[in-house]
């Protein structure tokens, strides 16, 4: 009998025990703006960036309403504005061009490797090519470059990085955490991310004035002095009177939810990596399929695998969806003629026009992806790697 793999892989665990109750504690006392605090009381946003930044290593951390809104607010904060160029990976998520978008800036897309990264090589050349002196860096799907190399180059080109690291938050690039190479690094908390409050996010600096800026920028009302992670009054006193209000908050009901995740988030990742490496052993060595090899100097989470199948037909990509979608796995395919669920590519971004790149579509047109959430187990990664295994080599001795 054939086999059919059951579970959902959208279905995330259940918010701690820890967290619940910090969460209905701010429910019974109803203080759930993360200014509106009672005397001699820190809010459970304010200690969350102060975990935050020691964490990751930043001197200063700012929590907001989404990845996205982080996105936006860096870009604000190290002065991106109205017909500025931004470079950016031409593989990524809809939200990052739309980050640069949002500030009236035009995104200049970055060809991608066969390790799902940003092309260096080609990063070179837009740099020289556009003037653009800012690079927003997408993690996409936790594939790390090498940063050594990446800093180098915008270093010696006056190019300012901001780390787009929703897909790496625990990650590391030669023990680093993801985050930290660039001038910013911002995270999410969406529930598909590594912690989870439905929505939310992170800004983490070393820089004083780019976080007092954010800060303003999200909304403090100058009530900056009720952060823990911040820089001092007097460098406020410098910018606020120059940063728009751009509200973007997080509030102390996710805040809440979030503090013990964070407590447990090397734990989580270790985890992840398990499953990972249950699924990509299973899918080794599989004819014509290609498996993406992580540097040795990375420390990645493994929250969702990728597999390439270069150079086959699009209507043999489409068999291979639909044979694994009967037997239960769900595969999605950034080669596919229109997006679907958070496939989008470049040139699906049509407020931000770019001429064909063929190295980058031939790689995205044979590029599968699958989520990996903690509710699987090993078994279940086993599972789903027999059925992908399966459908890959009858699609493929098909002609695919």
């Amino acid at each position: 009998m054939t086999e059919r793999f059951q579970g959902s892989f959208t279905q995330q665990e259940p918010i701690p025990g820890e967290g619940i109750a910090a969460a209905l504690e701010v429910l019974r006392h109803g203080r759930l703006h993360r200014y509106n605090v009672a005397a001699g009381e820190l809010s459970e946003t304010a200690l969350l960036e102060q975990e935050f930044a020691q964490a990751t290593g930043a001197r200063y951390a700012l929590a907001v309403a989404s990845g996205g809104y982080a996105l936006g607010c860096a870009l604000r904060a190290v002065g991106v504005g109205p017909g500025d160029k931004v470079l950016t990976n031409a593989f990524t998520l809809a939200p990052v061009p739309g980050a640069i978008a949002s500030v009236g800036a035009t995104p200049v897309f970055v060809g991608v490797t066969e390790r799902l990264v940003i092309d260096l090589d080609d990063l070179g050349e837009r740099i020289a090519d556009s003037g653009a002196r800012v690079l927003m860096l997408s993690h996409m799907r936790g594939h790390i470059c090498d940063m050594d190399r990446l800093m180098s180059l915008c270093d010696a080109a006056g190019v300012t990085v901001i780390e787009d690291c929703a897909h790496t938050m625990g990650a590391a690039w030669n023990a680093v955490p993801s985050g930290r190479h660039g001038a910013v690094g911002c995270y999410s908390t969406q529930t598909y991310k590594h912690m989870n409050s439905g929505e939310g996010g992170f800004l983490v600096t070393d820089d004083e004035e780019i976080a007092a800026r954010a800060v303003i920028l999200s909304g403090s009302y100058m009530l900056y002095e009720r952060h823990l992670a911040a820089p001092g009054p007097e460098v406020f006193e410098r910018v606020k009177y120059h940063t728009p209000n751009v509200s973007g908050r997080m509030d102390n009901l996710r805040a809440a939810i979030l503090r013990p995740q964070l407590r447990a988030l090397d734990a989580q990742v270790d985890r992840w990596n398990g499953l990972y490496r249950t699924l990509e052993a299973g899918l080794r060595d599989c004819p014509g399929l290609t498996l993406v090899d992580r540097d040795p100097r990375e420390r990645f989470v493994g929250s969702s695998f990728q597999a390439l199948m270069l150079d086959w037909p699009a209507s043999a990509l489409e068999a291979l969806l639909a044979r694994c979608a009967a037997r239960g796995v769900e595969l999605k395919w950034f080669g596919a003629p229109e997006p679907v669920a958070f496939t989008s590519r470049y040139d699906s971004w049509r407020y931000a026009p770019c001429a064909p790149m063929a190295a980058t579509d031939r790689i995205l047109a044979g590029l599968v992806d699958l989520r990996l959430p903690l509710t699987f187990s090993h078994d279940d990664c086993a599972q789903i790697a027999r059925i992908i295994r399966a459908e890959v080599s009858a699609v493929h001795q098909q002609g695919g």
